[in-house]
Parts: structure tokens; C-alpha cells; sequence
């Protein structure tokens, strides 16, 4: 049977990595690397940049391939999502054809293979079933309150982890003082209330490319907007997260 590793390599900087991936790169017979069209070449680099430096296992394999687009006009989001899924599962067992019994594969997922993550998902879907095994790794939420300096949560509250389209579409969730949001294009802390409201926001978070910005939602929210478009337009892509707070900033607890 073939054992997939699901290997958390962080934000982009090869020192996010555990001793724990380490090793699992340099025990898989095969590594396989998305490729996400022109713009986005840099994430094939940084993977690849990543395995020449953690990977000294001279039998270690490493292919890259063509990731499917999803369907972004598809009026279904959740079954252009599976659609999706089934594209990338059957591209991953392409590749993956032909490996002798109880082969290792080996991909590196962004930050943690369980936060806003699909890769389990995806890998549910081989069929023969693979053993998977899930090595975890430093999410963009650490490397963003780590850069900012501050803890997640305030003392005896909740934190909630939403996206941005149920930000946009729901307002800001009942029973939370604090407000970590991923997957956001369209920077939409712009459609909520923004008086006495703090953000901590990042881009890049852990590469050396990282933007911080923070404060006051209310007098933050345009410069992060032009921020955030002047380094997509530059990148080609982005990668950015926030945190949302109503409490006074420094009113956390850090133990």
C-alpha cells in the first residue's frame, strides 16, 4: 500500500520546518510539486527551494506537476469545489502510477494540512485508498500573531477562525470578541462596522517578503487595501491574513 505524507511546512520559510517534516521528506520515494500557472511560480520555487535544502536522501524523487483550476464562475461553490478535488485526486494518482508497493509520497502543504486546508480531503478520494500519514506544521495564524507580537486571544474569550466571504456575507459571528480570518480577496473587513475595532493584518507571513500592518480598523483599512494591491500587482499573487478585535490592544494573555 502507499503511504502519503502530508507534510505542514509553514509560511514559506524554511526554518518553519519540524524536525518531524524533515525526516518525512527524506524518507519518501517521491515528492510531488504543484505548479499554479505563471503567476504563482514562485510557490513551485520556494517548495523546491525547501526540499534542496532539508532533503540530503540522493534517492528522493521529486516531480512536479500542473494543478487544476476550479471553476470560479460555477454558481454551485460547493460543487465546483468537489469537481475541483476530484480534478487534483486524479492528477495526483497520474502521477503516482506505476510506484512499487509500499512507495512513500511525499507533498508539502502551506502552513498546517489542517486549517483551511484541503489536502486530507483531496487524498480521501484516491482510490486505492493510501495510508496517510499528517505531519504538522506552523500555521500563517502563528507566523502572524508571532510578527505582530501579540497573543491570539484576550483573557477567558473565545477566538474565531471564519473566511472572508462569511464575513462579508454574515457580519461579524455572535460570541466573539476576536476574529482570525483567512481566504480573503477581497479584503472584506471593509464591510463591517469598524469603530472600536483593531486589525493586525500580514502578508507573506514568514517569507521575506512579509508585510505587517496594524491598528485602528477605522484608519488602517485604506492603506491596507493599496498595500494589499500594490503587492499582488507586484507579486503576481498574495497570501495575507488578519486578526479582528473589539478590545483594546495589549488586552491578552500570552501564557
Amino acid at each position: 500500500m502507499t503511504e502519503l505524507l502530508l507534510v505542514g511546512i509553514g509560511t514559506g520559510n524554511p526554518e518553519h520546518l519540524t524536525l518531524q517534516a524533515v525526516r518525512a521528506l527524506n524518507s519518501a520515494d517521491l515528492i510531488l510539486i504543484p505548479r499554479k500557472g505563471k503567476n504563482k511560480a514562485d510557490l513551485a520555487e520556494l517548495r523546491r527551494t525547501i526540499c534542496e535544502e532539508v532533503i540530503s536522501n540522493p534517492a528522493t524523487q521529486i516531480v512536479e506537476f500542473e494543478l487544476p483550476k476550479r471553476d470560479a464562475d460555477n454558481p454551485n461553490y460547493r460543487q465546483g469545489v468537489d469537481d475541483w478535488h476530484d480534478a487534483i485526486a486524479s492528477v495526483w494518482a497520474e502521477a503516482m502510477d506505476g510506484l512499487p508497493d509500499q512507495a512513500r509520497v511525499a507533498l508539502l502543504v502551506w502552513g498546517d494540512p489542517s486549517l483551511y486546508d484541503s489536502t486530507m480531503r483531496i487524498a480521501a478520494r484516491l482510490k486505492p485508498a493510501p495510508e496517510i500519514s499528517v505531519i504538522p506544521g506552523i500555521t500563517s495564524m502563528q507566523g502572524l500573531t508571532a510578527a505582530h507580537k501579540i497573543p491570539l486571544n484576550t483573557i477567558g474569550t473565545p477566538v474565531l477562525i471564519t473566511t472572508g466571504r462569511r464575513l462579508r456575507e454574515e457580519g461579524w459571528p455572535d460570541g466573539a470578541d476576536r476574529l482570525l480570518v483567512m481566504l480573503d480577496g477581497e479584503c472584506s473587513f471593509q464591510h463591517i462596522p469598524s469603530d472600536g475595532v483593531m486589525i493586525w493584518w500580514g502578508a507573506y507571513v514568514g517569507m521575506r517578503e512579509e508585510i505587517l500592518l496594524s491598528g485602528a480598523l477605522r484608519e488602517m483599512m485604506d492603506e491596507i487595501v493599496e498595500t494589499r494591491a500594490a503587492a499582488r500587482a507586484h507579486h503576481g499573487w498574495i497570501m495575507d491574513i488578519y486578526l479582528l478585535s473589539r478590545e483594546p490592544e495589549g488586552d491578552g494573555e500570552s501564557a
